[in-house]
């Protein structure tokens, strides 16, 4: 027995020898992520105190705090405001040691956090911002861009909806540089496809009445209004254009970014047989469906959406990139995270290609009639399966600097 004693010290010794070499270059011993996201307005309930929730849960189904590191994730609002998110993430870096920052569901803000990022040499993981820049024109070596983007939505949706005979558009769009992204990048793809654009209008965030661009979409005759819009926009947009009688009219809405938390807040009487883009949803297998029941339990019953998905996974994958370095360096962690192949219950595998874009299947689904649904939160049925290699834009169109 003493013998046995002896082995299992030696055993217990060399693991914690092995914990402080792991940790060796991991700064102050811990790895420390700040989820910087909307906790107040209209993003709220698509990414929010839900992203907190599946940060911690990556944290926990990585295992990496039983091997012997430390972690610890803060939160803070930015008020969809780009000075109080640029504010933030320099308090973050600078003075609280925040090692990577997570979510960012508004591109002006992700577009001022991308570039402080890339000049502190941290980790940016952008799952809640849509612009297509972040892997374009403002690609950095410092950013990952995860779960969708404008390009993926423009082309899934704009393209799908054009060739079905949508072909004539007018936008309302959400003025700053998300909504300005969208139009551009769904103006294309329809263009594309054989469609014409008569016209568009720019909505202020955050708005409560669209009711004068409602009438100005109506009266373009356009078949198709387009919602260059996310989250309370959104949905406003759409209870208001049943208010008016627009779908009634003649006239179709197409969702261009739409989360399950919308439809949730819409009810399907208002929402059904809307069709839009969307990378993850929680009905898709067991593996997404049992995400769901824990993320929900931790969130306040609300099923995850994209966002949610997109932190959780996008998480776990740093942690991964983090272990193999025995670093947190964040411009050679975004490097690991793009050299190791993606693999995780909720996407599946895939990879992160050199402009930063993480790459995996897209779903082109239809809201369910009322009849149709057989539970709280089954709102979808996925009406096209987007291959991961066609549901972002091509590498060599984007224009990033890293793309030799």
């Amino acid at each position: 027995m003493k013998g046995l004693k002896r082995t299992v010290t030696a055993a217990a010794v060399a693991a914690v020898l092995a914990g402080g070499t792991a940790q060796a270059q991991v700064s102050d011993n811990l790895i420390k992520i700040g989820v910087l996201s909307d906790m107040s307005s209209l993003y709220t309930d698509l990414a929010g105190a839900g992203s907190v929730a599946a940060a911690k849960l990556a944290v926990e189904d990585s295992g990496i705090e039983k091997r012997g590191y430390k972690v610890e994730i803060v939160s803070a609002d930015h008020q969809n405001k780009p000075d109080v998110g640029s504010a933030v993430a320099r308090q973050w870096y600078d003075t609280e040691k925040v090692d990577v920052i997570v979510d960012v569901p508004n591109s002006g803000v992700a577009l001022a956090v991308n570039q402080i990022t890339k000049d502190k040499g941290k980790a940016f993981l952008a799952v809640g911002p849509g612009t297509s820049d972040l892997t374009g024109k403002a690609c950095t070596p410092n950013t990952v861009h995860w779960a969708y983007d404008t390009w993926m939505l423009a082309n899934g949706t704009g393209t799908a909806i054009t060739k079905q005979g949508g072909d004539t558009w007018f936008f309302i769009t959400a003025d700053y540089a998300f909504g300005a992204a969208l139009e551009r990048d769904t103006t294309a793809a329809v263009t594309k496809a054989g469609g014409k654009v008569l016209g568009g209008v720019k909505a202020p965030l955050n708005n409560q009445d669209f009711s004068s661009f409602l009438l100005q979409a109506q009266a373009s005759k356009a078949k198709i209004i387009g919602l260059a819009n996310a989250g309370g926009d959104t949905t406003n947009s759409i209870k208001q254009a049943a208010e008016f009688g627009i779908v009634k009219g003649g006239q179709s809405l197409a969702g261009l970014l739409v989360f399950l938390t919308d439809i949730h807040g819409l009810g399907l009487p208002t929402a059904q047989g809307l069709i839009f883009t969307e990378t993850f949803y929680w009905d898709l297998n067991d593996q997404t469906r049992a995400f769901a029941k824990r993320f929900a339990a931790a969130d306040k019953g609300i099923h995850p959406t994209m966002v949610h998905a997109g932190v959780y996974s996008s998480v776990l994958h740093y942690l991964k990139a983090v272990e193999a370095l025995k670093s947190d360096d964040g411009t050679k962690v975004i490097a690991k995270m793009k050299e190791m192949p993606t693999d995780d219950p909720l996407f599946g595998k895939g990879s992160i290609r050199v402009d930063g874009r993480k790459i995996h299947p897209a779903y082109l689904v239809e809201v369910k009639k009322p009849a149709e649904s057989k539970a709280p939160w089954d709102y979808y049925k996925v009406r096209a399966t987007i291959p991961a290699d066609q549901a972002f834009r091509p590498l060599a169109d984007g224009g990033c600097s890293l793309v030799k």
